[in-house]
């Protein structure tokens, strides 16, 4: 019988509440109908974070992924994500239940991840080759349009945080969430070219594959534009020291790699950084250290 790390269980019950405390109720039968759905074999699972995902061996003897999550909004999107991206830069889809929360997903092999290159260089490189991959332009009418949420309707989160916090911020500056919502409205209306954005695309989630060089896994479905895409690579694995270095070589990198304007992607990184920072404090409680970003993006966009 498979067992759950208390910290993915106590994870599961601080986002999904109620949820999730059924969902983890029910897991050892929702593994059960898997297996016999599919005739497959569960192995010990990857390390987990808010999903349970582990290695299979299917009843040929394929290797592939069995994927489960709480039902819900954030999972239609996911697999909705994944669909429309058909296997383009992106983890391709074996099978699935939606009301169940399960997917079956091809084993990407040999699956090391973006941030086990030591080259700074090439994790850019290899970033940019995936969103080339994936981006399909978004009419703003267009089929994919209402499925997905917007970057605007993100940015709505924010004003969550004076509600919460009985008028006030909290543990975020209020000089830093007034400065995020007057860049958000700024930058919503004067976006060009809407596309499907993976919508976290952090080292994390690139993976070294076959049958594509790397392939990208985990989409959360956004529709924006391009420059809102390279904001979690930019958050993610910085050094203690040497972090606006760092962070220039990438924004420098991607800008010129896939053509973006350079004012547009700190402005969105600044908003991003802001808005995760809530979200983090809204599952958790706590900020998680996100609130050091926002400066650094500020500084940037003052050169």
């Amino acid at each position: 019988m498979i067992s759950l790390p208390t910290h993915f269980t106590q994870t599961i019950m601080d986002v999904h509440k109620e949820a999730g405390r059924l969902w983890l109720d029910s897991f050892h039968e929702l593994i059960a109908d898997c297996e016999a759905r599919w005739l497959l074999k569960v192995l010990e699972p990857f390390p987990l974070s808010y999903n349970f995902v582990a290695p299979v061996v299917l009843q040929d003897g394929r290797s592939a992924v069995l994927k489960l999550g709480v039902p819900g909004l954030d999972w239609q999107r996911e697999l909705a994500a994944i669909r429309a991206f058909a296997g383009r830069g992106m983890v391709q889809l074996l099978d699935a239940d939606e009301e169940k929360g399960i997917m079956l997903l091809e084993r990407i092999m040999p699956g090391e991840t973006l941030d086990k290159l030591s080259s700074e260089d090439e994790r850019i490189k290899y970033l940019a080759d995936v969103i080339k991959r994936m981006h399909t332009s978004v009419s703003k009418g267009g089929k994919l349009a209402p499925t997905f949420p917007t970057i605007a309707d993100w940015a709505v989160g924010l004003k969550k945080i004076r509600p919460h916090f009985q008028g006030e911020t909290g543990p975020i500056p209020e000089q830093m969430v007034e400065r995020a919502m007057q860049w958000y409205k700024k930058l919503l209306p004067t976006q060009k070219e809407l596309c499907l954005l993976h919508g976290d695309l952090h080292h994390e989630n690139i993976l070294r594959a076959e049958r594509e060089p790397w392939l990208a896994i985990d989409p959360k479905g956004l529709i924006g534009e391009t420059e809102y895409e390279v904001i979690p690579f930019l958050l993610n694995h910085l050094p203690e020291d040497g972090v606006e270095e760092v962070m220039k070589q990438r924004v420098d990198g991607l800008t010129k790699a896939l053509s973006l304007q350079k004012e547009r992607v700190l402005a969105w990184a600044y908003c991003h950084s802001v808005l995760s920072a809530w979200w983090f404090i809204e599952d958790f409680g706590v900020d998680g250290g996100r609130l050091v970003m926002p400066g650094v993006f500020e500084r940037l966009l003052n050169e």
